[in-house]
């Protein structure tokens, strides 16, 4: 279950003066999930595309299951959810299902790829006349109905509803404990946190944090601290080793990379404070605070 199904080896990767990526290593591994982050222009499309072989590297490797990207044997054990999917919007979605399980070697029944992407009652349908959402159900079917042992995933949850985003994060934990190896790249950072079992973070093209999400996390000092009191917001933000405060309703929620010295004062301010909480940041913070200090680096 350990062996990389996709690499990355000190690779670099320029489109003019532009460096895409510079000097990456990465990989994502049979039965996990690597959740791939970066802002906008950070070099995630730039790995996909050189995973699928649609472009190569300056210098050093991209390697399939040990091989170069792009050989039959190579794309026969991938599949691949982008978001411009280009699907002929006249084929009905049984037909769309039938040509590409037809590419693969041991592809899913279709019975279960219908189960698996939620395709009830839509195989008779015209891929053109299905709603944003409903598309998104097929092209994930189409990338999964192969049995792909390597699954990209771009925003695969963009114009989803909770029922069916739920539907998909359950399918995509079902994949990755049978050992596919799935590359999620996402904004929705919650989705990130759920799902995945190794994050990267990509900031002008250079991998700036890697690990568990707990280890990411773990890079950032900062935590949230939430209480009832009657303290004014707008003063506790004002404290020293406060980076913001405000209210919500009768709760004050607090951002600090300090929240025992918080702590201390808050209970010094107001006796009747009441039920308090700490948590350290979530991913979303995380990622903020990495990418934020990346960027002033090189500004």
């Amino acid at each position: 279950m350990s062996e990389p199904a996709a690499e990355l080896v000190d690779v670099c990767k320029r489109y003019g003066a532009v460096a895409a990526l510079d000097r990456v290593d990465l990989s994502a591994r049979r039965g996990e999930l690597l959740a791939l982050l970066g802002p906008n222009g950070a070099g995630k499309s730039t790995a996909i595309a050189l995973w699928l072989g649609l472009a190569r590297p300056d210098s050093g490797e991209a390697r399939l299951f040990g091989t170069a990207p792009g050989t039959m044997s190579a794309r026969r054990r991938v599949g691949v959810m982008l978001q411009s999917a280009g699907i002929p919007e006249t084929l009905k979605v049984a037909e769309l299902l039938a040509q590409t399980r037809a590419a693969y070697p041991a592809p899913y029944p279709t019975d279960d790829c219908v189960r698996l992407a939620g395709l009830d009652g839509l195989m008779d349908r015209r891929y053109g006349r299905l709603s944003g959402g409903q598309q998104r159900r097929v092209q994930f079917a189409l990338a999964i109905c192969g049995r792909p042992q390597l699954l990209f995933l771009d925003e695969p949850t963009v114009g989803l509803d909770v029922d069916a985003r739920t539907a998909l994060w359950q399918t995509i934990r079902a994949l990755v404990a049978e050992g596919c190896a799935v590359v999620l790249t996402t904004h929705y950072l919650e989705e990130a946190e759920a799902l995945a079992d190794r994050v990267a973070v990509l900031a002008h093209g250079h991998l700036v944090a890697a690990g568990s999400v707990v280890e990411v996390r773990a890079r950032v000092a900062q935590k949230r601290i939430r209480c009832i009191s009657a303290l004014d917001a707008d003063l506790v933000g004002a404290w020293p080793e406060v980076r913001s405060a405000c209210r919500d309703g009768e709760r004050i929620e607090i951002v600090t990379d300090a929240a025992e010295a918080v702590v201390r004062q808050l209970l010094f301010e107001d006796g009747a404070l009441s039920e308090l909480e700490v948590r350290r940041a979530g991913l979303a913070e995380a990622f903020v605070e990495i990418t934020r200090t990346v960027t002033a680096d090189t500004a």
